[in-house]
């Protein structure tokens, strides 16, 4: 961070469109969150897919295009009353950890699983501040490193 300075950080937000009454309050979060923090708004880029699962693709690709310092990955499930809550809830989270380890570019997870829209609710405000708080920490560490 220090050689390249927080405002020219490059940021891309892989976003999930499903559940987005609360996806949508979350993004804001964030976006306002890096504002905040000094990054500039012409820096941050927003990319848009159906749902969860097809995330990783979406953040495989960012990582592909060489462009970004780093980037969160934005959504929300939300458990109903079948299985799939656990294959998305599970399968997001790995796909995203796969493609940081293979890119070896930080991807923080803002995919809220939340039980009910209640939880949904609480955690929608307070994500987005802790998404980008734990950003700034990773890179500070990983700029240690090299």
């Amino acid at each position: 961070m220090e050689n390249k300075g927080i405002s020219n950080l490059q940021i891309g937000l892989c976003i999930s469109k499903f559940n987005y009454e609360y996806v949508s309050q979350l993004e804001k979060s964030i976006v306002d969150e890096l504002l905040k923090k000094g990054i500039d708004k012409r820096n941050i880029f927003s990319f848009y897919v159906p749902g969860a699962l097809e995330l990783p693709l979406l953040l495989s690709r960012c990582c592909k295009a060489n462009k970004f310092d780093a980037l969160i990955a934005v959504g929300a499930v939300i458990r109903g009353e079948t299985y799939h809550f656990e294959i998305v809830s599970d399968q997001s989270a790995l796909g995203l950890m796969n493609v940081q380890l293979q890119n070896d570019i930080l991807i923080m997870n803002a995919i809220l699983t939340t039980n009910n829209d209640a939880e949904t609710k609480a955690r929608v405000s307070s994500k987005g501040v802790e998404v980008v708080n734990g950003l700034f920490e990773t890179l500070e560490t990983l700029n240690q490193i090299l």
